[in-house]
């Protein structure tokens, strides 16, 4: 025989269940914020770059993707950073490789790209406990980072599998990366690249996460891929950077459709001089 009470306890247990449900949602929601509030804000970037555009939808709340600038000396630094996972696992990622790579613009040392990855590197695999064993965490990040140099128009990029696109009078130009990541490498851990290019005025540096590239969509429902975003960079490139945003998110929306967001996007647009 049911208990009399058997339905307000069923029910009393689904109204626990919106309350914690409620509950989790206002954390990561204030955890939002506070990622957010990570990130440098258009104050100081209005100051630091000529003109730049940050494309950035987190999948869930909270994002694995995040972007990064410093200044130090005459020296300006960007970096695009996408993190194993999404959601919260990814942004407590996220937030650790910000304060990583604020920790190593402190030290005293050479301004340089592939310095930066590599001391970052090892902060990231020290935090995480990574020696190279099969059963220890393998979380890591990939990134495009660069140096500009406004005294001399020299651009520096190390990569940790993501490329970086130089777009100069509607023709683009491939700079890829090192094909190991910010964090434990199944091979071994060498040294990241230091690329070197000469800036001129109206060139238009791209640095992003595999999100956009990777989204299902179109007729076929089929990864967007490289290719058709590198065409579509090259083809809005001569546009203001608020314009390009503005086709990059009309893009972006139309291609997806009704499919779901399989991961955070980020995309960068800038022009140093």
């Amino acid at each position: 025989m049911i208990p009399d009470n058997a339905g307000k306890k069923e029910e009393l247990s689904r109204e626990e269940l919106i309350e914690q449900r409620q509950e989790l949602l206002a954390s990561i929601n204030y955890a939002s914020m506070i990622q957010n509030a990570i990130f440098p804000d258009n104050v100081y970037l209005d100051k630091l770059l000529h003109e730049y555009f940050i494309l950035h939808l987190p999948r869930d709340i909270v994002s694995g993707d995040f972007y990064y600038f410093s200044n130090i000396d005459q020296y300006i630094i960007a970096a695009a950073g996408d993190c194993t996972g999404h959601g919260v696992p990814g942004a407590l990622m996220s937030i650790m490789g910000t304060s990583f790579l604020n920790e190593i613009m402190n030290m005293h040392g050479p301004v340089k790209a592939s310095r930066i990855l590599n001391l970052l590197r090892e902060r990231v695999m020290k935090a995480l406990h990574q020696t190279g064993h099969d059963n220890e965490n393998k979380d890591s990040m990939d990134m495009s980072l660069v140096v500009y140099n406004p005294e001399d128009g020299q651009l520096q990029f190390s990569g940790a599998n993501n490329s970086l696109y130089h777009v100069r009078s509607n023709v683009l130009k491939e700079i890829k990366p090192d094909k190991m990541p910010v964090g434990v490498n199944a091979i071994s851990e060498d040294s990241f690249s230091n690329n070197k290019l000469q800036l001129i005025t109206d060139d238009v540096i791209y640095l992003f996460s595999d999100g956009f590239a990777d989204q299902f969509g179109g007729p076929k429902d089929k990864k967007f891929k490289y290719g058709p975003f590198k065409k579509l960079l090259t083809r809005i490139s001569g546009y203001n950077l608020d314009e390009q945003k503005s086709m990059l998110m009309k893009e972006f929306i139309n291609w997806k459709g009704s499919s779901e967001q399989v991961d955070d996007i980020l995309v960068m647009g800038i022009k140093f001089m």
